[in-house]
């Protein structure tokens, strides 16, 4: 999944927003070049994709957390009732799942099980159905993948 996130033969524009793979352990890199081997063999142009250690993470600035969420009002006044402090949201699976659908990642068939567990309204909930709903009838159309 991560390999397809992302255009691996292009060469990160910064540091900072570069595509890379963060390996703990000997184990961990070699199932990384395994797989930037596999694909680099399935691929024309060389795979620009940093392999490296980890050493420190550092959370993002909060602009850049919850993107899709952030952009939708109704939800997010939705979700600060239940998290009133904005690191409560951003570690919230609720919240991480919701802005990926928000996102169009997922599917209806992914969310009918797991809506009800979010903590939202009952508008709220309909909302993310039939958005949802909509979005998977548009990738249908647009890709063929029903």
């Amino acid at each position: 999944m991560f390999w397809s996130g992302h255009e691996p033969a292009v060469k990160s524009w910064s540091r900072q927003y570069r595509a890379a793979i963060f390996y703990h352990n000997d184990h961990q890199e070699r199932l990384a070049l395994e797989a930037r081997a596999h694909l680099q063999a399935t691929i024309t142009g060389e795979i620009k994709t940093d392999i490296a250690p980890f050493t420190e993470f550092y959370l993002a600035e909060d602009y850049h957390q919850k993107h899709a969420l952030q952009h939708s009002y109704e939800y997010m006044q939705e979700l600060k009732a239940l998290y009133p402090l904005f690191r409560d949201i951003i570690s919230s699976t609720a919240a991480a799942r919701v802005n990926g659908y928000l996102g169009g990642y997922g599917t209806l068939k992914m969310l009918q099980p797991e809506l009800d567990s979010y903590g939202l309204s009952a508008k709220a909930r309909e909302h993310l159905f039939n958005f949802v709903k909509g979005a998977s009838r548009y990738q249908c159309r647009r890709t063929g993948a029903c």
